[in-house]
């Protein structure tokens, strides 16, 4: 008689002991051995005692050190471990720092607990698959203080992060798509600064704002008479971007003639200055982003398959502002610091019907226009807190969308988030047999919190 597997073997590690305890109750019940650890120190002795383990699960703040230094230690012992970091305090930063580290994924709480097992279960299978990482493969940390910041705490944008972590290391082409204002520079930016060109040119040229000839000229170069008023030689944009990074934001506005030069560029990597009469080798990562729908653009013929193919090796695509509200906390806070001190101003402060205007509206032109509002509010506001009355009167009056006025329905965005928790909530407390007491551990809230959120679903008190 075949003798049974053993259990597939976890370490979870977390400063918090009850939430440690009734996570693992959760995970044995699927089957899993699990071992516990309150700290990165214990959590090392248990890897050196009772190790090794088939995947870690860490915390991410815990005192003394964090779950990111304990997934590095775990890297550095084993380049192939499987380290899921898990937070309540979930940002966009630290999934993408976690991610650069090694990590095999970044999990918010509430956990969503189905979602965490079929984690666990791809991580392990796929692990079987995997050829053996090599020293120049592995994902590098760091943190440099010009790296661009990108804030947020919701699931689209924390997805957003972690794609960025996993492909700046690579040299794949990437194509940033999403509406004017979403932060499209900021993605290239971050992409360039986790990459290992991050110590050369990272060069961003809008291409919608040239003509062709221009464009052509700025691109690759000319030579010395090359046209008229070229009195002497330019190198072009490209040529500046070697061995660095150009960003080609608003590709789809360039013409059938130019499109055919780019892919020459990334067909051969090597551009032809204007007037010259043989190529020059170039060593590019190109980012590309657009507003448009470039497939429609090809199937309409205004834009080349090819090039399209070429461009979109891998496609990230950004939210709109509408679509992650719960962000907005964070960007105001985020915002309104940073243009205080650009502004030589002491920090201001929002009033409760200032905010209720900021949360209540659309924003059509996303996170470009929210820093715009904010630094027009700052400007105009006196004795440091911001009122409606230094909004501007269409966001005041929710003319462009949807306001969080008596009598009106919140915006769909923040509904569908609404039931998001909710399915969540109620599948942890599924998952711990209907404890509450639990199940706020679980969720990292308090037992009061969880009564509150229950009674506002219809759920007796208890």
């Amino acid at each position: 008689m075949t003798a049974a597997a053993p259990p597939v073997r976890l370490l979870l590690v977390d400063d918090d002991e009850e939430a440690c305890r009734l996570l693992a109750e959760v995970l044995e019940r699927e089957g899993y051995g699990v071992a516990r650890a309150l700290s990165v120190e214990e959590a090392l002795r248990a890897l050196d005692q009772d190790g090794p383990f088939d995947a870690v699960l860490t915390d991410l703040r815990m005192p003394a050190a964090s779950g990111l230094d304990l997934l590095r230690a775990v890297r550095s012992r084993d380049p192939r471990a499987l380290v899921f970091v898990l937070t309540a305090f979930g940002d966009a930063a630290a999934a993408g720092e976690a991610i650069r580290a090694g990590a095999y994924d970044f999990i918010s709480k509430p956990y969503d607990l189905p979602m965490l097992r079929r984690a666990i279960a791809q991580a392990l299978e796929r692990r079987n698959f995997a050829p053996p990482p090599t020293p120049s493969a592995m994902a590098q940390s760091r943190s440099e203080a010009g790296d661009p910041v990108i804030v947020g705490h919701s699931p689209a944008i924390i997805d957003v992060m972690k794609t960025v972590a996993r492909v700046a290391p690579s040299q794949a082409t990437v194509l940033i798509t999403g509406e004017t204002g979403t932060g499209k520079e900021l993605i290239a930016q971050a992409i360039h600064a986790f990459s290992d060109r991050a110590a050369h040119h990272f060069v961003a040229v809008n291409c919608s704002a040239l003509a062709e000839g221009v464009l052509e000229s700025e691109l690759f170069g000319h030579v010395k008479g090359a046209f008229t008023g070229a009195a002497g030689a330019r190198p072009g944009l490209f040529r500046e971007a070697d061995r660095g990074t150009i960003f080609l934001d608003e590709i789809g506005d360039v013409s059938p003639a130019m499109q055919s030069r780019l892919l020459r560029v990334l067909q051969e990597r090597e551009i032809l200055p204007v007037g010259a009469d043989a190529p020059v080798r170039v060593d590019v990562r190109v980012l590309a982003a657009t507003h448009q729908n470039l497939e429609a653009l090809v199937v309409s013929g205004r834009f080349r398959n090819d090039l399209f193919y070429r461009l979109n090796v891998v496609t990230i695509e950004l939210p709109p502002l509408r679509e992650r509200l719960q962000d907005l906390p964070l960007l105001v806070h985020y915002f309104l610091r940073s243009l205080a001190a650009q502004h030589g101003r002491e920090p201001v402060a929002l009033d409760p019907e200032a905010e209720s205007c900021l949360l209540g509206y659309s924003w059509p032109g996303n996170v470009r226009e929210l820093q715009n509002v904010l630094e027009r509010a700052l400007v105009l506001a006196a004795q440091g807190v911001i009122g409606p009355e230094h909004l501007p009167i269409d966001l005041r009056d929710g003319a462009s969308g949807p306001a969080q006025q008596a009598g009106t329905h919140p915006p769909a965005a923040l509904l569908a988030l609404a039931e998001v928790e909710k399915a969540h909530v109620l599948g942890v407390l599924q998952a711990v047999e209907g404890s509450r007491e639990r199940a706020a551990r679980v969720l990292g809230i308090s037992r009061r919190t969880l009564s509150r959120m229950l009674q506002r679903w219809g759920e007796p008190p208890g």
